[in-house]
């Protein structure tokens, strides 16, 4: 299995706001960016779409560490999400999201790892920067 590093962030410009994402894949010496934004989304939605989007793109089964500064996504991953499966998500935050990761999930092997947001890390900083930039677009879009 190969192993992919999956770097994420998410904005969201009034939280709910326009939001944009960012997911940053690396496998040794490849990159691959991919960004968006949506209407109407909170910050932790847009930090869980960017893992989402992150996944979807990978062509095979991989050992994902995903790397974040959302210890909501951090947390539910490596803690909750075994629970909130068994329970339905009832009672969770952004239950759509939730089931769309569990799907896209489903063949890799995944480690989250947290990161302290703007504190240097490198695509962290990228992933943040190129998220703000997606979710004011979408706000200029509509201007």
């Amino acid at each position: 299995m190969k192993k992919i590093y999956l770097f994420s962030d998410g904005s969201s410009l009034g939280n709910p706001g326009d939001g944009g994402y960012c997911a940053i894949l690396k496998f040794g010496e490849h990159e691959k960016v991919i960004s968006g934004a949506k209407s109407d989304a909170t910050n932790n939605q847009m930090e869980l779409l960017a893992v989402i989007e992150g996944l979807k793109a990978l062509k095979e089964p991989c050992e994902v560490e995903v790397v974040s500064d959302s210890s909501y996504v951090v947390r539910a991953i490596n803690e909750w999400l075994d629970g909130w499966i068994k329970k339905d998500f009832k009672k969770v935050k952004n239950p759509e999201f939730w089931r769309e990761y569990v799907d896209v999930s489903k063949p890799h092997k995944i480690k989250a790892t947290w990161v302290r947001g703007h504190n240097g890390h490198t695509e962290n900083e990228r992933c943040d920067k190129i998220a703000k930039e997606e979710a004011t677009k979408i706000r200029k879009s509509r201007c």
